[in-house]
């Protein structure tokens, strides 16, 4: 009779560490996600002073646009990242980028060129990363409600993880030209 509540304890023991180590592998991608987004969102940020550089040497007499972007990328970079600062500095980015077509040597510029496709190189990436951090989060909650997990996660400190949802700024964007006037 010990041996078999031995035995029991025993089966126990080993099946709450191998949860227990499944939920922190899966935790360990989520925070990986969030950190290859945040690394995505500074690469966007040390960007937009040479785009704006670029600009000023065209477009000098845009400096009300040209200050908007660089307070809206300080303002975002300064802190931790949220989804209102972003969403000011991507308005303030599309306001910038739409100067390009307002001035023909700004656009056939190859300095202002590359820094575009840049830009865009590591909006695709963020999309990526995203993507990425979605699927992680889905597969951790996953592992967290399962059973026999879902009786031990709460115990042990395991909290549901929240999904990375677009601001209206990058909702349907990719297409279309932003609207920009200057008065």
């Amino acid at each position: 009779m010990e041996f078999i509540l031995l035995g029991i304890v025993v089966v126990l023991v080993v099946l709450g560490i191998g949860i227990y180590n499944k939920l922190v592998a899966l935790r360990q991608n989520v925070n990986q996600g969030v950190a290859d987004i945040d690394a995505q969102l500074r690469q966007r940020h040390d960007l937009i002073p040479n785009l704006v550089s670029t600009v000023k040497g065209y477009a000098a007499h845009e400096q009300e646009t040209l200050e908007s972007v660089i307070a809206a990328r300080n303002h975002a970079a300064s802190g931790s990242i949220n989804s209102a600062d972003e969403q000011t500095l991507r308005v303030a980015l599309d306001k910038l980028l739409a100067l390009g077509e307002a001035y023909p040597d700004l656009k056939a510029s190859s300095n202002f060129q590359e820094l575009q496709r840049e830009l865009s190189d590591v909006e695709d990436k963020l999309a990526a990363a995203r993507r990425a951090l979605n699927a992680a989060v889905s597969r951790y909650n996953t592992g967290r409600e399962s059973f026999p997990a879902v009786l031990f996660a709460g115990m042990l400190g395991f909290e549901e993880a929240d999904f990375h949802r677009l601001d209206d700024s990058e909702k349907g964007v990719v297409d279309q030209v932003p609207n920009v006037q200057f008065s």
